[in-house]
C-alpha cells in the first residue's frame, strides 16, 4: 500500500490493492470508502443509461459508474451515471477524463449525506458540468441543478429537458418504474 504525508494525490491512489464490498474515492486528498450500490439502485442507474443512450445517440458516451477528475491532482471521483461529449471522450483516450462529467448524474443512496452531495454537484458544476442531477427514489423526484446556481425539480408528471439532445426529454415516472 502507498504510503503518503499530507494529501493523496491521483497517482499513489492507483497504487492501492482492489477492494471488496466497498471501493475508494479519492476526496480533497483523503481517501474515502465507499459502498457498493444495491440491486434497486443499479437498476434506476441502468434504466437512465439506457434511456440517455437512445436520446443522445452519437453525441457522446453515457456510462455508469464513470470516474473522473474535477480537479487534476487529488480528486478522483466516480458519477453513478454521466454523459461525456465525443470529442471529451476522445480526447481522454486511455488516460483519465479531466473535469467533470458534462452531465453528472447521482442516484442517491441511505449512506449518502445532504453535505456529500452538496459539495459533489458544486465540484462539479465549477469543473465543467452542465447539469448535475440528484435522483432520489424515495420521493420519486429528479433535482436538477446548472452552473448559474438554478435548480429545478422535477416530479411525476414532469417530463425534463435533455440540453445534450434536442427536442428530447427524459420522463420522470419512466425512471421509477417498479420501484
Amino acid at each position: 500500500m502507498a504510503t503518503t504525508t499530507g494529501l493523496m494525490t491521483v497517482e499513489q491512489y492507483r497504487e492501492l490493492p482492489e477492494t471488496g464490498p466497498f471501493y475508494y474515492e479519492l476526496r480533497q486528498g483523503e481517501l474515502v470508502n465507499v459502498s457498493r450500490p444495491k440491486l434497486k439502485h443499479i437498476r434506476i442507474q441502468r434504466r437512465i443509461r439506457q434511456m440517455l443512450d437512445a436520446a443522445f445517440g452519437p453525441r457522446g458516451i453515457v456510462e455508469t459508474e464513470l470516474p473522473f477528475r474535477a480537479l487534476p491532482e487529488h480528486e478522483l471521483r466516480v458519477a453513478d451515471v454521466a454523459f461525456v461529449t465525443r470529442e471529451r471522450w476522445d480526447k481522454a483516450g486511455d488516460g483519465d477524463l479531466f473535469g467533470a462529467p458534462d452531465l453528472t448524474i447521482e442516484v442517491l443512496s441511505p449512506s449518502n449525506t445532504a453535505s456529500e452531495i452538496n459539495e459533489k454537484a458544486a465540484l462539479c458544476l465549477a469543473n465543467g458540468c452542465r447539469e448535475f442531477w440528484i435522483v432520489d427514489s424515495r420521493l420519486r423526484q429528479i433535482a436538477v441543478s446548472t452552473p448559474d446556481g438554478l435548480t429545478r425539480t422535477y416530479r411525476s408528471g414532469d417530463s425534463i429537458p435533455l440540453v445534450f439532445a434536442e427536442n428530447h426529454t427524459l420522463n420522470v415516472d419512466s425512471i421509477f418504474v417498479d420501484e
